[in-house]
């Protein structure tokens, strides 16, 4: 229940030699000469609320509501998508993880530029979205099941309107 109150539960890899080197530089020089760069503009509270309305004003289609609910609910009933599923999943999602697939698609969709949601947002987001609500069973670790396998298997059982 606690970990279901945070919105995704993202993976970050280590960054690549480049990068590193520009962390270590940047790390190095502030450390060095103090802090030289100026300090970012502050967003204000009516730019935050508006990029809010924005990102809740992306339309999406009710037949993709009715498939971000059904990938939800698929979880919690994984039978109904293989015998596999069943076997591997103990507990599914909660009804948080319905709102916050919603939010989640639909902010996707605006940073693309689009003011609509594709069943490609659903997907893109789903497994950060929903890989720390799962509760896996013994018998999917030792079939060296993940919850990102098993989100993956879901979306491509269930079907896209």
């Amino acid at each position: 229940a606690q970990l279901d109150r945070f919105l995704m539960h993202v993976r970050i890899d280590y960054p690549a030699a480049v990068d590193e080197r520009r962390i270590l530089r940047l790390a190095r020089d502030e450390a060095r000469w103090g802090e030289t760069r100026t300090a970012p503009v502050p967003i204000t509270q009516e730019a935050l609320f508006a990029a809010r309305r924005a990102v809740l004003g992306v339309h999406l289609a009710e037949s993709l509501e009715e498939y971000l609910i059904e990938l939800v609910l698929a979880t919690r009933k994984p039978d109904a998508y293989g015998e596999d599923l069943g076997r591997w999943l103990d507990y599914g999602a909660s009804p948080r993880a319905t709102i916050a697939l919603d939010r989640c698609a639909r902010a996707h969709a605006c940073l693309a530029g689009r003011d609509f949601v594709d069943p490609a947002d659903i997907q893109a987001v789903a497994p950060d979205v929903l890989r720390h609500r799962l509760i896996l069973r013994y018998e999917a670790e030792a079939e060296g099941v993940t919850a990102d396998h098993l989100i993956a298997e879901l979306i491509r059982r269930v079907a896209v309107p």
